[in-house]
């Protein structure tokens, strides 16, 4: 078994970012609120290096748009990590940007400085929603960076968001449709989270917009992970990671769970249920899931098994885990009970 890619985080928040994108604070979602240096990405090296396992280390720049930042400053951090690419202590370089800030001199310089993975910030493929967000930056430059890195050997991660002003599931799902044709490596989808300190925070104030419930975005973000899985592009992330900052206020409303990938895979479980009891009656059913999915199935407080008790007439729903592959189920038996 290959070990896993371990990622070592160094934070930029806001640094190089043109706009002002109506839902951000990155200072707030990184929980980040110092710049990062050169210094920065030592000690975090530094420290990952003190921790045991092997596998490929990756060092990733988050938060801010690198490639807009000043050109000294890019090269001073991709330098301080380039000269651990050059001793061994890590594979690679990631780092995220804007579609509006990668061209042929940009490709070149974070060819030389040894990244290996850049993840482009799509967030809508539909012109009104990225205008309402104020992204500053067209869908035709998504596709126009996107072919770029892709021609130029990157591993490309798109990420997009749901529940922007102006959005609706239809365009979401036309977001990841499109997404798709670009063939990313893995995308990421980011239902919207109502962050203090924002622009779209005085708009909810105001009643301009309406929150993007976490319930909404776990059935919508179930149904895009079913459209990326089809097209064979993985999912690497669903909703923001959790921060002590968000989770003790700074995330007012909106789609932000510290649990919401768990809650989308329970949301397809149930979807996938549902349809393999389609036209069955019995008392009892018991389903197999791959190791360690028990509790995906089962959902947030066996809000799974209550519904299918509930819709099926259940008495009794169990799950057991058999060698099957990650996301799938079978039904294993169904039983009556005997009068």
């Amino acid at each position: 078994m290959t070990p896993k890619r371990r990622v070592i985080p160094v934070f930029v928040p806001h640094l190089g970012c043109p706009n002002d994108c109506v839902f951000c604070n990155q200072r707030r979602i990184s929980g980040s609120l110092v710049p990062a240096d050169a210094g920065t990405v030592r000690t975090a090296i530094e420290r990952a290096r003190q921790i045991p396992g092997g596998g490929e280390r990756e060092l990733a720049f988050y938060g801010g748009s690198f490639t807009a930042i000043p050109e000294r400053e890019q090269e001073e951090l991709l330098k301080a990590a380039c000269e651990y690419i050059q001793t061994g202590d890590i594979n690679g370089i990631r780092l995220s940007t804007r579609p509006d800030c990668i061209d042929e001199e940009v490709i070149r310089r974070l060819k030389r400085f040894g990244v290996t993975t850049v993840e482009l910030g799509v967030q809508s493929m539909c012109p009104d929603v990225l205008l309402k967000s104020n992204r500053g930056h067209t869908a035709e430059d998504a596709v126009r960076s996107a072919e770029l890195l892709k021609k130029s050997g990157f591993e490309l991660i798109l990420q997009m968001m749901t529940g922007l002003p102006g959005d609706t599931p239809d365009k979401s799902v036309y977001t990841a449709r499109e997404l798709c044709k670009l063939r990313p490596d893995g995308v990421r989808i980011y239902p919207t989270v109502i962050i203090k300190d924002t622009a779209l925070y005085e708009m909810w104030v105001r009643g301009e917009y309406r929150e993007h419930t976490v319930d909404e975005a776990a059935e919508l973000c179930a149904k895009l992970t079913d459209i990326f899985d089809e097209a064979g592009i993985p999912v690497i992330r669903l909703g923001l990671n959790p921060t002590d900052e968000l989770s003790s206020g700074g995330a007012a409303a909106g789609a932000y769970h510290p649990a919401f990938g768990e809650i989308v895979a329970g949301k397809r479980y149930l979807r996938k249920a549902r349809d393999l009891l389609s036209g069955t009656q019995a008392d009892e059913a018991v389903f197999g899931v791959a190791g360690g999915e028990t509790s995906k199935f089962v959902g947030q407080r066996r809000c799974n098994i209550a519904a299918l008790t509930e819709e099926f007439g259940f008495k009794k729903v169990s799950v057991r885990e058999i060698e099957i592959k990650k996301g799938e189920i079978v039904i294993l038996s169904l039983s009556n009970t005997a009068e």
